[in-house]
């Protein structure tokens, strides 16, 4: 497998330094690229070089992902309008281990090429700055660090030497994995250019040898809005930040346009198999056969066979035909996450003690009627249901109607749902 070849059809190519698919061509190379420990999870925004990582391993290379320990502590400028808060050694290091845990998920880390996670704070850590100006900065003049873009478009508001410094930081990153992993590529997004060619330089001309460069296009999206993002923040690789069902649902509801370009991107699917998924849903694109394909991939490949299970049967429920048994099985938080922002009232245990009456519970226990009135018209309309059950004048709810014990779904219609918490 070439590497830039499979690259270039799935679109991830942006830039690239001249000779990097012929050295790549000759032997199983190392590469790397550097992931920030800003926090103890990756967002989707990172799956991009993470699965530039995994492409590279399928090539036959070895990749290398390097967690910023030392780099977290000083924050990339490149595409930031403002220094960032800076991290302590006790957050990053807590971080770390998250993001470890889910590159694992992805790279292999055995076998004839294994995938390797170094941590660039082993060996900044027992450098002194005296020895860090004379043996790095010297062989990059600041006119070259001028010209970079993350430096220029920060003059005016202003940069602080620490950021200033961080293309040497980074560029001395790429110079150590040469020497000590014969690492030659370094791989990122395309914000990343500036400070991978310093390394590139810094190899060069402390070093003696040559060093390559691969970025990937930075992802938008077709509307406009920026990928990753939602009203509620990150789409996180960590199911406690971002659930299995959230997580799932962010890539259900991308746009056809979206879904062809991102179905190359973030799966492995090969070219035949792309074009054959990209026929069948222009054939039948309201039925979102490629949605549905992105979808179950990517939440299988971080989230597992059995939560991705329980997402779509979590969208059946809040989107399709799903019965009382369907909501049973959901746990509580899958239950109010499906439901999330729908009305509720609570009531008391010990009014289902003998059996509510579900115009009462309709109306004056709940408030989702108005009048008993209204509940008997929609009941002999056939318009009330139970945990998606419909139900007649005559039901009475008990407790053993109840979701985990504790929650009873009322809807009017398809569109209108209400919950009961019971207290």
């Amino acid at each position: 497998m070439n590497f830039i070849e499979e690259l270039k059809w799935r679109g991830m190519i942006h830039d690239m330094m001249p000779g990097t698919e012929e050295e790549l061509l000759k032997c199983p190379s190392a590469g790397y690229i550097g992931f920030d420990p800003t926090s103890d999870s990756l967002h989707i925004g990172s799956l991009v070089q993470i699965m530039t990582l995994v492409h590279f391993q399928r090539a036959g290379h070895m990749p290398i992902a390097l967690i910023g320990g030392a780099t977290g502590m000083v924050g990339d400028p490149s595409g930031k309008s403002q220094e960032r808060n800076l991290l302590d050694e006790e957050t990053i290091a807590k971080n770390i281990v998250g993001v470890k845990y889910q590159l694992e998920k992805f790279l292999d880390f055995e076998g004839e090429n294994p995938a390797e996670i170094a941590n660039n704070y082993d060996w900044f850590k027992n450098m002194n700055f005296l020895e860090f100006i004379r043996d790095i900065g010297k062989h990059i003049p600041v006119n070259y660090m001028m010209a970079k873009d993350s430096v220029k478009s920060r003059l005016e508001t202003g940069m602080s030497f620490t950021e200033f410094t961080y293309q040497l930081v980074q560029g001395y990153d790429f110079y150590y994995l040469n020497q000590h992993k014969n690492c030659i590529v370094q791989l990122g997004g395309s914000d990343q250019w500036g400070n991978i060619v310093t390394g590139t330089e810094l190899i060069r001309r402390k070093g003696g040898k040559a060093a390559y460069a691969v970025t990937t296009p930075l992802i938008k999206k077709a509307d406009g809005t920026k990928f990753g993002k939602t009203e509620s923040g990150n789409i996180w690789l960590d199911k406690e930040k971002t659930s299995p069902y959230a997580f799932y649902q962010y890539w259900l509801n991308t746009s056809d346009e979206d879904a062809t370009n991102f179905i190359k991107i973030f799966t492995l699917f090969n070219q035949d198999e792309v074009r054959a998924m990209q026929k069948e849903h222009d054939e039948a694109p309201h039925m979102r056969s490629l949605q549905k394909k992105l979808a179950e991939d990517i939440t299988i490949r971080v989230h597992g066979n059995e939560a991705y299970e329980q997402a779509v049967n979590a969208s059946k429920i809040l989107f399709g035909k799903s019965t009382q048994e369907d909501l049973l099985r959901l746990s509580s938080s899958e239950f109010l996450e499906i439901f999330d922002g729908v009305p509720q009232a609570h009531i008391s245990r010990s009014e289902l003690e003998n059996g509510a009456s579900i115009i009462e519970l309709l109306a004056g226990k709940s408030g989702f009627l108005s009048s008993n009135g209204e509940a008997r018209r929609a009941l002999k309309a056939n318009a009330i249901s139970v945990n998606k059950q419909k139900v007649n004048e005559a039901f009475l709810v008990k407790e053993s109607n109840l979701i985990n014990d504790k929650y009873l779904l009322l809807g009017k219609g398809k569109k209108s749902n209400y919950i009961i918490v019971i207290d």
